[in-house]
């Protein structure tokens, strides 16, 4: 059974004065199957809303109120480095080895943590970056001033400093704060699609390359955060009145592809809840879904983290009670996608020209892998095996060594028992005339 995994991280003083609480502890490792666990814990952290990000190595989260980042190395446990920035961190995401932060005053800040190089974009947003989102080829950027920018990842990272960074598109159909963003793995122009919350009790689907809004979504109260479906099927928000719904996008009526029988400029109305927090939780200010989508996790300001299964839509049970306000939940990959190289130690940014070397580990071995090992590595069947056997299907089969001797040895035979048939048969014309002649 695979073993699922999530990060918590908590802000504020203690909720209340507890000794079966451990002090100090700002950031949780849990263990979610096969059994609920907590596996390990940071101290000194008090982390705001999406200002946690974790890697395979490590644990980033910027700190309240602060231009700083504390980094945690996962193998040891402790607090690896203390990275400061000129300005207050509003929210961090982490994309491969780059580390990319909003400020307060809407810049955008792009960290390689392998070579410690910075890029620093202008104030593109006019209020304090709230949230971010990114794929390994466009990031998200969502602000309180209510709009939203799209920026090309490589284009960001390009290393011709003379380069002006200006984001690709810009969104702006909101009125209010953004709150949340949730964006899509696709790399197909026409299907790759974010969703961003706002406190204009609006939720909208984009289409972020082209920068088009593909529905609208409205609320009764403000939603708080978001999580998209790891299938992009269907969008889960929260609300700050408590309410969790879930929006299929491609049920009956369906509200996005070729089944969309409405134009887009028309608005939903989503009234009809699957769930309720309780009131003495408070409304989720957090939530993640699991690797497959079948479990949703929320947390909330007065420390619990409530699991919801969302199969059979039943009543939420809690997991843990962390005494203090639960401010993001980040799950692990059960299955990482694998990597040639992994961080060991984060090299701290540096501003100004200079050569930076790549500080990593080599995280697979020098020489190639052989085809047996490569698929018994892969998950299910590797789609390198399952082009070769169509092609093997679809090309003429070719004659080895083997087929052609066994072909001349054939024919060889063949020219034998022919000319034993062509001896038999003029043998029985003789005798045939020679009974003939003494007839």
């Amino acid at each position: 059974m695979l073993t699922e995994s999530y990060f918590v991280s908590v802000a504020g003083p203690p909720l209340a004065n507890n000794t079966a609480f451990a002090r100090d502890v700002g950031i949780y490792e849990h263990t979610l199957q096969p059994s609920h666990s907590t596996a390990n814990t940071f101290k000194k952290s008090s982390a705001p809303r999406h200002c946690l990000a974790v890697s395979d190595t490590h644990v980033f989260t910027a700190q309240e109120d602060k231009s700083t980042v504390h980094v945690y190395s996962r193998a040891k446990g402790n607090q690896e480095a203390l990275v400061t920035f000129p300005e207050r961190i509003r929210s961090i995401t982490l994309q491969d080895d780059v580390l990319f932060l909003g400020t307060q005053e809407g810049r955008l800040i792009v960290w390689e943590v392998c070579t410690g190089r910075q890029v620093t974009t202008p104030a593109c947003h006019v209020q304090a970056v709230s949230c971010i989102a990114a794929t390994p080829y466009h990031l998200v950027t969502g602000s309180d001033d209510s709009n939203l920018h799209v920026w090309s990842v490589p284009r960001l990272l390009e290393l011709d400093s003379t380069i002006e960074h200006e984001p690709q598109e810009t969104l702006s159909n909101h009125r209010a704060a953004i709150t949340s963003l949730a964006i899509s793995q696709s790399v197909n122009p026409d299907t790759n699609v974010c969703v961003s919350a706002s406190k204009d009790k609006s939720c909208i689907i984009w289409n972020y390359q082209l920068g088009i809004a593909l529905r609208t979504l409205l609320f009764p109260s403000a939603p708080l955060c978001l999580s998209l479906d790891p299938c992009e099927r269907a969008i889960y928000v929260s609300s700050d009145d408590g309410s969790l719904y879930a929006i299929d996008l491609f049920a009956e009526k369906a509200l996005l592809g070729p089944r969309n029988a409405e134009e887009s400029s028309t608005a939903i109305q989503v009234s009809s809840a699957f769930g309720a927090t309780p009131q003495e939780a408070g409304p989720a200010s957090c939530m993640a879904l699991n690797y497959d989508g079948t479990i949703l996790l929320s947390g909330h300001p007065q420390g619990q983290i409530l699991r919801w299964d969302l199969s059979s839509r039943a009543d939420s049970t809690e997991l843990a009670d962390l005494n203090a306000s639960v401010t993001n939940i980040v799950f692990v990959s059960p299955l990482p996608s694998p990597r040639p190289t992994r961080p060991v130690v984060v090299v701290k940014p540096f501003l100004g020209s200079r050569t930076y070397n790549f500080t990593a580990q080599l995280d697979t071995d020098m020489v190639e892998d052989t085809r047996f090992s490569a698929m018994v590595k892969a998950n299910g069947i590797p789609s390198g095996a399952l082009e070769q056997a169509i092609l093997a299907f679809q090309a003429p089969a070719e004659d080895t060594m083997g087929d052609q001797e066994l072909r001349k040895e054939n024919e060889e035979l063949w020219e034998v028992v022919n000319e034993q048939r062509a001896l038999q048969k003029k043998t029985l014309q003789r005798y045939l005339e020679a009974k003939s002649a003494n007839a």
